[in-house]
């Protein structure tokens, strides 16, 4: 009809088509396309489009919305936690749209499973890996009673229900953008980047929700994360929930002494680095600029490629002095009861714990039949030790888990807290200590420090222990 407004979903955009002074209604969220004769808006503006003609009592036809009420209920007799229902309420009045903060461990897929309860439409749940989608789909099944398709893994199976790694949903969106009603973002931190922001603003679903115990981003990102998802509806944070909803817990510094001769080769190479540093101006001051500059100058200086060993020397003597592996084995005698996870910054150090202590080790290079058969024995304690460079930062499942080793890591706060929330699910009479080991007067002092700035930090601990050998 040409007295109204018709919305069709493309390729993950939408086109809109009317006379111009009805898509005037809409100019806000449309441009003219000259390739297709009509106007083009991005996908996630379908709702405040909709919304907008509809309270302008402005004539449209849809032609984009793929998708129908779907008879959902929750196959559970579990009531929620106080912080679940304020979170789901504060979600349903910012409209069905924003992001919900809670820590790992304290419900949040129950909360997304609520969500899908009262929105009752086709949803899509994206999640940041392989092992999130089998475990999501497995909750989901035992929940709503139904088949969960899912995308990603080799499997490309679309239903009502579906779990998608993020990267599988920017790549399959332009089909399927337009045949969810809600979308779940698990551990939506991920989201802001280039390339999986394609996995909110292709897509038209109306309600959406993101979900992170820890959504700020050191590039500023959570904004974008905000504007695509909705504002911050609900945070509730892991001291406010210590003791009831997830363990009690203890956080200690543990200052270690490098050997002399590591000492020695530790301050060879760090002069090197930081008199570099110096002839360059660079300070670091002002974050990725400086380290691409840095990379930069290695690359052009004559004396470069020496100054860039030594920075990954003294970085390797910082994060794995051999102190560290002798209190690894101290702390393994003295929890040999407990279930404790290892931590590394690379995998390198991982592999050298695995063989030095005999313990199995998860690194990105793992395969996935080996990592779930690991994940499976820790569960049922035939290991009660895992050891793993980044994979189980986050989203994995292991509540048995009370004893965390941090024996190296980056300066990111979110890395912190979430391996703080590796050991924090609850369980009868749990007390969760995580351990920091630190070499004393090296980098790692300030790497610490800027990663602690969180409140989940700035409590009461048995402060700092040291370790002299």
């Amino acid at each position: 009809m040409e007295n109204e407004v018709q919305i069709t979903f493309s390729a993950g955009t939408l086109l809109i088509k009317g006379p111009e002074e009805l898509v005037d209604n809409v100019s806000s969220y449309v441009k003219f396309d000259s390739r297709v004769n009509c106007y083009r808006a991005e996908a996630y503006h379908y709702a405040p489009i909709v919304l907008t003609l509809h309270r302008g009592k402005i004539p449209y036809r849809d032609y984009a919305k793929d998708f129908m009420p779907l008879d959902l209920r929750l196959n559970t007799e579990l009531v929620p936690r106080k912080h679940q229902a304020l979170a789901f309420e504060a979600w349903k009045n910012s409209g069905g749209r924003g992001v919900v903060v809670m820590p790992t461990g304290s419900g949040k897929s129950f909360l997304a499973m609520m969500a899908m309860s009262h929105i009752k439409r086709p949803t899509l749940i994206v999640v940041p890996t392989i092992d999130l989608i089998h475990q999501w789909a497995g909750q989901l099944s035992k929940f709503f009673g139904r088949k969960i398709g899912t995308l990603g893994g080799g499997s490309r199976e679309v239903m009502d229900i579906t779990v998608s790694t993020y990267d599988s949903a920017v790549i399959h969106m332009e089909f399927i953008g337009n045949k969810f009603g809600l979308i779940i973002y698990d551990e939506c931190h991920h989201l802001p980047s280039e390339m999986n922001k394609l996995a909110a603003s292709m897509c038209i679903a109306p309600y959406r929700l993101g979900l992170s115990a820890t959504p700020e981003r050191d590039d500023g990102g959570e904004q974008e994360l905000f504007r695509l998802v909705g504002n911050l509806a609900y945070r509730i944070h892991i001291d406010e929930l210590e003791g009831h909803v997830l363990a009690p817990y203890d956080t200690r510094q543990v200052v270690l002494q490098l050997y002399p001769d590591e000492a020695e080769e530790y301050a060879v190479n760090r002069k090197i680095y930081t008199d570099f540093l110096r002839a360059n101006g660079i300070t670091f001051s002002s974050g990725k600029n400086d380290w691409s500059k840095f990379i930069i100058y290695c690359a052009k200086k004559p004396n470069g490629r020496a100054v860039l060993s030594a920075y990954y020397r003294q970085k390797q003597i910082a994060q794995s002095g051999r102190s560290k592996f002798d209190k690894v084995w101290s702390l393994i005698r003295q929890h040999a009861n407990g279930r404790i996870i290892i931590f590394t910054a690379d995998n390198d150090t991982a592999y050298e714990l695995g063989r030095t202590f005999f313990l199995p080790v998860l690194t990105h290079k793992t395969k996935g039949s080996e990592r779930k058969e690991f994940l499976d024995k820790f569960r049922s304690g035939e290991y009660s030790i895992l050891v793993t460079s980044k994979v189980l930062n986050e989203g994995v499942d292991v509540p048995e888990a009370s004893v965390g080793i941090i024996v190296s890591g980056s300066g990111s706060i979110r890395e912190h807290v979430q391996r703080l929330g590796r050991i924090l699910r609850a369980k009868d009479g749990k007390q969760a200590v995580l351990y920091e080991l630190l070499s004393d007067g090296t980098s790692e002092m300030n790497v610490s420090k800027r990663r602690r700035n969180h409140r989940a930090y700035n409590r009461p601990y048995s402060g700092w222990k040291r370790y002299n050998k």
